[in-house]
């Protein structure tokens, strides 16, 4: 008996978690995250992460992929200053992308951590795998599998704004989702 609900004590906590998940914060609120450790084997495949045949999404199945109305096509995800959880506002987009990666065993994405030029080097590093790893987190327990998804950081050294103003810092705080090509 003991052992019996000792296996199915991670089920209800999982169920509960997820029934956490369901709830709809304010809008541009910080949504919850799973702030778990993960294992020495995910950050050895994490360290090896590569954007290496990254592909033009739009060359792969097609469908709500190429949809711009689709909550597919959100691919950036941008974040406060100093922050890596996931905006509230991109909940429908990750649940998106969640479900079509858990219905497309062969689709993978490269999940890529930006942050904007303030900070150290090692700071903006660390602080880019920590955005990449929130969002892989919230995808993983909305269904996709953790072996569809590689993340690298860029830190800084990607900005797609180059100014030192708020909006290109804003812009430059960012994850984002690229799919790769089949293989």
């Amino acid at each position: 008996m003991m052992s019996r609900m000792h296996h199915l004590a991670p089920i209800v906590l999982l169920a509960c978690g997820l029934a956490g998940c369901s709830t709809s914060p304010e809008k541009g609120a910080a949504a919850p995250i799973d702030d778990r450790a993960i294992s020495s084997a995910e950050m050895d495949a994490l360290d090896g992460a590569r954007t290496e045949g990254v592909a033009d999404p739009s060359r792969l199945q097609g469908g709500a992929l190429d949809d711009p109305a689709s909550p597919l096509a959100v691919r950036v995800f941008y974040f406060e200053l100093d922050s890596s959880e996931v905006r509230a506002d991109y909940r429908p987009s990750v649940e998106a992308h969640a479900a079509y990666l858990a219905s497309n065993g062969g689709a993978r994405v490269v999940i890529e951590g930006h942050a904007d030029e303030r900070g150290s080097r090692e700071y903006n590093i660390a602080l880019g795998e920590r955005r990449a790893l929130a969002l892989r987190r919230q995808l993983v327990l909305l269904g996709a599998s953790a072996d569809q998804i590689r993340t690298v950081s860029y830190g800084e050294e990607r900005p797609v704004e180059t100014g030192s103003d708020e909006y290109s810092w804003e812009r430059n705080r960012r994850a984002e989702l690229i799919y790769e090509a089949p293989r």
